[in-house]
């Protein structure tokens, strides 16, 4: 299965919708990631604090594919935050990874008690000068944040990863990143532990268009522009997802979805909640 991409702003061609795979570890971690892959995902989604890197650069290598074809992203935990530290930490998750570059390097939670978010993002830019990262960006970030790093480093990040569903659509900040050629990307896309994919609206459109209700939702992330990271680790869930190309929502279609509306989900406000 061909997933599209798109290209990001330094370049990288992005796919469209993603694995995620949080809690996927040990060997059935590795064989659902390998099932992934040969379904035909290409961008891997980790972190440090998901504790399953070494997993996911095993997949990698038993997957078979040429490691240009595929995107591995980390994410940098707070505890990791300041300059040096940010090295250092990239070296033991390429270490972890046993890989020789990291794909997509992110800032996990911009923790602004802290302080070090900018000091984190221009050793994660020294990183992507040697060539050990190929696009940096961050996750959790708000305009105001984003701008921060802009002004003061000069580079803006690729992507922006974020919560963001139909109970959440964040249009005012999906409209600063089109602004600033940042490419959205949805964690919890299908709002876990909720009733989403029971709201009678998808359950409708999905008759109507002869789909799942989880593809209904995963088609409104990318006509959105932004990149779903669903994960599972059943491979025939796992082909439902990213089977979500060949129809297409209406401009009322994904209007309805997006009235849902009612706001996050959890206790994640990039602005007071912070992650070690």
């Amino acid at each position: 299965m061909l997933i599209p991409t798109v290209t990001l702003n330094d370049g990288t061609a992005f796919p469209e919708l993603g694995l995620g795979t949080y809690n996927l570890r040990g060997e059935s971690g590795i064989d659902a990631i390998v099932a992934a892959i040969a379904s035909g995902y290409r961008l891997l989604d980790s972190a440090v604090n998901y504790q399953n890197e070494q997993e996911v650069g095993e997949a990698v290598r038993r997957s078979g594919l040429d490691r240009d074809e595929l995107i591995v992203t980390t994410k940098i935990p707070g505890r990791d935050h300041g300059f040096d530290e940010t090295l250092a930490s990239a070296e033991a998750s390429l270490q972890r990874l046993g890989l020789d570059r990291i794909d997509l390097y992110l800032i996990h939670w911009p923790n602004p008690s802290v302080g070090r978010f900018v000091d984190t993002y221009r050793a994660m830019v020294e990183l992507q000068r040697r060539g050990v990262v190929r696009s940096v960006g961050v996750s959790n970030f708000t305009p105001e944040m984003l701008t921060r790093l802009i002004d003061e480093t000069g580079v803006t990040p690729a992507v922006n990863q974020v919560e963001l569903h139909p109970y959440f659509p964040q249009a005012e900040l999906r409209a600063f990143h089109r602004a600033h050629g940042i490419r959205t990307e949805s964690w919890s896309p299908l709002a876990r532990r909720s009733e989403l994919l029971s709201e009678p609206v998808i359950n409708s459109l999905a008759e109507q268009h002869g789909v799942t209700p989880t593809q209904i939702v995963l088609r409104w992330h990318t006509q959105l522009d932004s990149t779903p990271i669903p994960k599972s680790a059943d491979p025939v869930r796992q082909r439902e997802n990213a089977d979500v190309f060949g129809f297409t929502l209406d401009h009322s279609e994904l209007g309805d979805i997006s009235v849902l509306e009612r706001g996050r989900l959890w206790d994640g406000d990039p602005d007071t909640h912070e992650e070690m």
